[in-house]
């Protein structure tokens, strides 16, 4: 079968450079995991930057462009990665579809506007304009948790019902120091977010925010918002036999500044037992009878552990891969769960 060719648009950190960074898992970036698989090549790439252009051709011997609008005509790249700044997701994925691409991998955010993120979504499952194409035009958004085999463990065992139902949810997440609250939640909070829908299973809703200004740079936010559960579906259906009528679930995200460490986990706390997961966090904790005190029940860590590659850019390619071979074939991590993302951050930005 021959290998599908993979164009990239954005030669960026995310694109090639951060192969450089000797502590992350490898593949780190998206030449990288083409490289990694064996169904595709790269054939070339495009920025607007030429030191960009050089050190990308250095490195992966391909040609590249100015324009991106000639390197899709010259090369009809099965896949385009689209690893630019968000303001022009738009702009590349309506050209990837225009060209008869038929799977577009898109960095998140998916875009920097509700109104953007929209158009883009509107575009997946639209039919190809290329003659002899078949199946819809499909966008996979860079959502990398919904492909780390730690996150899909972790929703497996919330949706076994072992830690019974769910209860809350609580995410945290500081980047450092001298960043806006806003632009932490807009670039990395979208990671956040996501991976609690992921998990979940449920949609995210902003309810109230307080705490520090969200365009400040001090202090920590607290963004208060319920996780809205589809009936007899998610963690929360396990109750009753899911038999239980649609239900929401507090969440509180910590957003905090001033640090100068980076944090980001999610803890699920659960009727029988809690779930923290995050950067180089993995923990399981299940309910037993106290240790301390009679009549009591207490948290005690289970024996479960994450070691090993995630596989969280392998599995990403793989899936963009499968999605052009299988036309009916949906991606993991789509246009319209990216989408909802988006609306979650907006009605933040808007209530405060």
């Amino acid at each position: 079968m021959n290998k599908i060719p993979v164009a990239i648009v954005g030669l960026g950190r995310i694109a090639s450079l951060l192969e450089d960074d000797g502590r992350r898992e490898k593949p780190c970036t998206h030449a990288g995991a083409v490289a990694a698989n064996n169904d595709c090549t790269l054939v070339s790439g495009c920025d607007t930057d030429e030191t960009r252009r050089r050190l990308f051709a250095e490195r992966w011997h391909v040609p590249i462009y100015p324009k991106a609008a000639a390197m899709l005509r010259e090369h009809r790249p099965g896949i385009l990665i689209i690893a630019t700044d968000p303001s022009s997701h738009e702009e590349y994925c309506s050209l990837a579809y225009a060209n008869g691409v038929p799977v577009a991998v898109c960095e998140k955010p998916l875009a920097d506007t509700l109104a953007r993120a929209r158009k883009i979504a509107s575009l997946a499952g639209q039919k190809l304009p290329a003659p002899g194409s078949s199946g819809g035009f499909k966008i996979l958004v860079n959502h990398e948790r919904r492909y780390s085999a730690d996150y899909i463990r972790a929703r497996e065992i919330l949706e076994s019902g072992r830690l019974g139902a769910l209860i809350s949810v609580r995410g945290v997440l500081y980047m450092g120091k001298g960043r806006r609250l806003i632009d932490v939640l807009w670039h990395d909070g979208t990671h956040l977010a996501d991976a609690i829908m992921f998990l979940t299973g449920c949609t995210l809703r902003q309810v109230q925010t307080w705490g520090s200004p969200l365009k400040g740079r001090e202090g920590t936010a607290y963004l208060e918002g319920l996780l809205a559960l589809p009936q007899n579906t998610g963690p929360g259906a396990r109750r009753g036999g899911g038999k239980e009528k649609e239900k929401e679930f507090p969440c509180v995200i910590e957003l905090g500044a001033q640090r100068d460490h980076l944090v980001f986990e999610i803890e699920f706390s659960c009727e029988a037992g809690r779930l923290r997961i995050g950067n180089g966090v993995y923990e399981v904790w299940e309910s037993a009878d106290c240790p301390y005190a009679e009549g009591f029940r207490s948290l005690l860590p289970a024996p479960d552990r994450f070691q090993g590659k995630t596989g969280y850019f392998t599995s990403m390619i793989a899936d963009a891969v499968n999605c052009v071979r299988n036309p009916s074939l949906q991606p993991r991590s789509s246009a319209l769960d990216a989408l909802k993302v988006i609306e979650y951050l907006d009605a933040v930005k808007s209530l405060r």
